[in-house]
């Protein structure tokens, strides 16, 4: 099957020479600079060099993989099996757990190894493939994040770091939760914050009342237990 980008582009985009391996390696650079921007525009540690570098590489493993098989009638892709393995190892050690027991960096994690294989699509020559999957990619970063928080805060059961001033006031907390018509299902105490002089949880909390579900958002929920004068600090878990 020949790549439909490629037979635009002729024979010489198909096969691996001088010409094909520039458009290649530009290729890698431009779309995985896009994809680093969109994380650093974020602030996350990932950014720019970091995809354009995970990208890069696997797309010379992958052409390194077709010069092999080529000149030494090798058919294993090794070097880019390494390097998707490499990148992925690199992604699993990004994602950081906060002090609020929260996950940090995970879809940036995904993100840097989805890169790695654009990588490789640009490498093997799949330029419809790279393209189509570079727009999902793009997509999923830029544009669905905002329909995702928007479902999160409709959903029935959301999670919240919460402060209290003294654990005294723990059982105060438990009963205006009830009176919201909201339901507790869990409570975790979080031994990160063990000699701060607060009392610190992790609550995860279901909405049981029907008015609740139909008029308020997790945000307006936050917002008026925030008002409650022995909280300290509350705020929904991502």
């Amino acid at each position: 099957m020949t790549d439909p980008i490629a037979q635009l582009l002729g024979a010489w985009a198909s096969e691996l020479g001088f010409a094909s391996i520039l458009l290649r390696i530009a290729l890698s650079l431009v779309l995985s600079a896009i994809l680093g921007c969109e994380r650093s525009s974020k602030r996350h540690a990932a950014g720019l060099r970091t995809f354009m570098l995970v990208s890069l590489a696997c797309c010379a493993a992958m052409m390194l993989d077709g010069f092999l098989a080529d000149a030494a009638a090798m058919n294993l892709h090794l070097i880019s099996a390494a390097s998707v393995i490499a990148v992925a190892t690199i992604s699993v050690n990004s994602v950081l757990f906060s002090s609020r027991s929260q996950i940090k960096g995970l879809t940036t994690s995904v993100a840097l190894w989805a890169c790695g294989i654009l990588g490789l699509t640009i490498g093997a020559g799949f330029y419809t493939v790279t393209l189509v999957l570079f727009a999902a990619l793009v997509c999923s970063l830029s544009f669905f994040p905002s329909f995702e928080r928007y479902l999160k805060n409709r959903s029935n059961h959301f999670e919240v770091h919460l402060e209290l001033k003294n654990i005294a006031y723990l059982q105060n907390f438990v009963t205006t939760i009830r009176e919201l018509g909201l339901k507790i299902d869990d409570i975790e105490s979080n031994s990160a914050y063990l000699h701060s002089g607060l009392s610190v949880y992790s609550v995860s909390v279901s909405i049981s009342s029907p008015e609740l579900k139909k008029y308020k958002t997790h945000s307006e929920i936050i917002e008026a237990l925030r008002s409650l004068e022995y909280v300290y600090y509350i705020e929904e878990m991502t």
